[in-house]
């Protein structure tokens, strides 16, 4: 998108709902304008009546005028700023809310490419110039183009030739700043990148802290910490150095403007075509009208930044979803919740290496398939394509032989629970992380499910029991504790498919044998397909797929493999070493 895209973008999807905030701001910002030029406008009657002509009559008035002048000025310069703040804030919440909301349903495919950490920096970071833009900006170029506008009218009240001599400030100014709005556009980018290296640097710190202290690590992060701080320290310093760079350009403008104007008015007033009092008026004019000359002189870089901000936060927005539901979609109906992969052909990337090359499988339903294989031979992706994650780029998979690409994905996922190795947990209550399988159930469904799952006998011993905050990614809990939660969280949800990733290993004996007997209850009549590195798995299976390198070697049970397979010998073997 161009500038004029990506304003018109902002204008009718952000700042068009708040239009009528934005008209009161601008009614407070021509009672700013109309002030301040009062305030230029009674030094001449002030200085002509007061001083010169010696008349008393006005002595009390005209100093009241001015501060009821000034009262005015204050107050509206309040008013109007209060009511952009808040119009800034309204609009930083919907461009958060529609980021969020575009990350929360956008494709897996999508996440992974990205780092967290880059999400968040432009968050954080674009939002607030974009906010900047849309609230300050906007009130910037109403308050202060008025108040100039009042103020070059008093001027030319007061002297035209004077004023066409002043006037040549605000051209000279807006050039300069055109030229530093450009390269404000360029640092502002390159600062954003370096927030969001920061950001993604400061998420792993945090999730790796074990880490760095059991390999000693403390001054190696505390270095790299320093880089990227001084990195990003760096390139905001470039940003407002720009930004200071229109303070000495304008002073020196402002000085030769005032050195000629004093020449010029001197000759004046000698020739008697300017008076003193209209001197005075119009130097106090002229004076006033230089904050809002240097304020619409940092306007351009204050809109670049923004725009530059803007143009990486809308794509995000604008994000197309491949995994959608097509025009004739329709509600799954199962019946036996029966599983086939039909010449599955997928990779994750156009270019990469095929990670499935034209699988076929048979899930039977209500029975239990166990996925043998080294890793990286694409166990993990068979489970993966089945809540459709990613999409195949050829075959079908069909569930009681209905497509999955045919069935409304809302539907599809309602009948699948999936249960990892990698158990991903909220900050949040024992209770809350059960029940995010089901909003609306009650404490007694809870409970059940907390005791089919094992969970019970040490939620029990919490000081909070179910009410026990857990920590982020449930840090205070032990893996087999975070395991079965995530097992009665899927028990709650009652899905006629479940889907098991290595969901029993790296645990001690005690706890594998509470959690396979949870999930013999999780998955009892149900359409079940386990990632198996356990040798209990595998002798529960009612069939084994042995997958190589993407493709399917042997299959059947347990009996029949170790006949015919030798890679599935192999794997036993092992197991039994174990």
């Amino acid at each position: 998108m161009n500038k004029t895209e990506i304003f018109k973008r902002l204008y009718n999807d952000y700042s068009k709902k708040f239009l009528n905030k934005i008209f009161l701001s601008a009614f407070f910002s021509i009672l700013v304008a109309a002030s301040t030029s009062a305030i230029a406008w009674l030094l001449d009657p002030a200085i002509k009546k007061l001083f010169i002509e010696k008349d008393q009559t006005l002595i009390f008035f005209i100093p009241m005028l001015i501060i009821i002048a000034f009262a005015t000025k204050g107050l509206s310069l309040y008013l109007a700023k209060a009511t952009m703040i808040s119009v800034g804030e309204e609009i930083k919440k919907i461009l958060q809310f529609d980021m969020v909301k575009s990350l929360i349903k956008t494709d897996t495919q999508v996440i992974d490419k990205k780092h967290s950490g880059k999400f968040i920096s432009n968050l954080t970071y674009d939002v607030n110039h974009i906010t900047h833009l849309l609230s300050n900006a906007i009130l910037t170029l109403f308050k202060d183009s008025l108040t100039l506008i009042g103020l070059l009218t008093v001027m030319f009240v007061q002297n035209w030739k004077l004023s066409i001599i002043s006037i040549i400030m605000i051209p000279l100014a807006a050039f300069f700043s055109k030229k530093l709005g450009k390269r404000v556009g360029k640092v502002v980018t390159e600062a954003q990148e370096k927030s969001g290296y920061l950001t993604t640097y400061l998420v792993e710190l945090f999730k790796n802290h074990k880490l760095i202290k059991v390999f000693q690590k403390e001054n190696y992060e505390q270095l790299r910490a320093d880089n990227y701080l001084s990195q990003l320290k760096e390139k905001n310093k470039k940003i407002q150095t720009v930004y200071v760079r229109m303070s000495p350009i304008m002073e020196t403008l402002t000085g030769i403007m005032i050195a000629i104007l004093i020449f010029y008015s001197a000759k004046l007033i000698v020739k008697e075509e300017l008076d003193i009092n209209n001197f005075f008026s119009f130097l106090a004019a002229m004076m006033l009208a230089y904050q809002p000359v240097r304020a619409l002189s940092t306007l351009t870089m204050n809109l670049n930044q923004g725009l530059s901000a803007a143009s990486r936060i809308l794509p995000i927005i604008d994000q197309e979803n491949k995994i959608t539901d097509n025009n004739d979609s329709k509600p799954i109906k199962i019946a036996d919740s029966e599983i086939n992969f039909k010449d599955v052909k997928f990779s994750y990337d156009a270019d990469e290496k095929i990670t499935l090359k034209s699988i076929s499988l048979n899930f039977k339903g209500g029975k239990m398939t166990s996925l043998v294989g080294h890793s990286g031979s694409g166990k993990s992706t068979i489970l993966n394509l089945i809540p459709r994650f990613y999409n195949v780029q050829s075959g079908d998979i069909t569930i009681d032989n209905q497509s999955i690409y045919k069935t409304s994905l809302s539907s599809l996922r309602a009948e699948i629970s999936m249960v990892s190795q990698e158990t991903t947990l909220f900050d949040d209550t024992i209770k809350n992380n059960i029940k995010y399988a089901k909003e609306n159930a009650t404490d007694e469904e809870v409970y059940e499910v907390a005791k089919l799952s094992f969970c019970e006998e040490f939620i029990l011993n919490l000081p909070n029991k179910f009410e026990t905050l857990i920590g982020e990614n449930g840090v205070r809990l032990s893996g087999g504790e975070k395991q079965r939660i995530s097992i009665a969280r899927a028990m709650l949800k009652k899905s006629s498919i479940i889907l098991l990733d290595e969901a029993t290993s790296s645990l001690d004996s005690e706890t594998e044998k509470k959690i396979q007997e949870a999930l013999k209850i999780l998955t009892k009549n149900k359409t079940t397909i386990v990632i198996a590195h356990r040798l209990s798995t595998i002798l529960n299976s009612n069939n084994i797929y042995v997958i190589d390198n993407g493709k399917v070697v042997e299959n059947g049970k347990h009996q029949e493999l170790i006949k015919k397979s030798i890679l599935y010998k192999s794997f036993y073997e092992k197991q039994i070493q174990k």
